[in-house]
């Protein structure tokens, strides 16, 4: 039984052509005796998430329409190396094969699948050294200033005894050089008496 093949094509741009990309991965499927079951192809940057056929080709392979994805490049189908491994796991879940014509993968073959296991690999390490780099920034701020998170600029007790004064949000605002949102927070819930009239 002839295994059924979806292939997936992307440009960046509206006046770029998939034709190139088309051309070649439609002779190596026929070449390799496979069916074409459908042609998707996006005019989108390789970052946009709203791909609307790459949407369908996803939505496709869960209900397996078909057995291989086939594209020219990695980089034409995935956004990142963490997107690549998930949906590549994606597929693997489903029994659907992966080919990538320009850089040689082939996850119909044994080669190909322990190098699916090699890019996992390499996403788990990028993950765990970005976790250490986070690690590493909080540690010198709380070193450096004593504690963690965004440092308090407004001065509540200024701000009453400013309101206690009559003064309004905006002029307050100006004279302590924060915003008319940062005194409306201080302001909320607090009660102004004559305790702040005095200097």
């Amino acid at each position: 039984m002839k295994k059924k093949v979806a292939l997936y094509a992307r440009v960046s741009t509206n006046d770029q052509s998939t034709q190139l990309q088309l051309n070649e991965i439609t002779q190596y499927a026929l070449s390799r005796g496979w069916e074409i079951f459908q042609v998707y192809e996006d005019k989108a940057t390789g970052t946009h998430s709203n791909r609307r056929q790459l949407r369908s080709l996803l939505k496709d392979a869960k209900v397996r329409e078909f057995d291989v994805v086939l594209c020219w490049k990695l980089d034409r189908l995935f956004r990142s190396l963490k997107d690549l491994v998930t949906t590549l796991q994606e597929f693997s879940d489903l029994g659907i094969k992966f080919v990538s014509l320009k850089d040689n993968i082939d996850m119909t073959t044994a080669s190909g699948r322990l190098l699916t296991h090699v890019i996992a690999a390499m996403a788990e390490f990028e993950a765990s050294l970005i976790k250490e780099r986070v690690t590493a920034g909080v540690r010198a701020k709380i070193k450096k200033t004593g504690h963690w998170g965004r440092t308090k600029k407004r001065d509540d007790l200024k701000i009453l005894r400013l309101k206690a004064e009559g003064y309004s949000n905006r002029e307050v605002a100006r004279q302590l050089n924060v915003s008319e949102a940062t005194i409306r927070r201080a302001l909320k819930g607090a009660t102004i008496t004559p305790l702040f009239c005095s200097s």
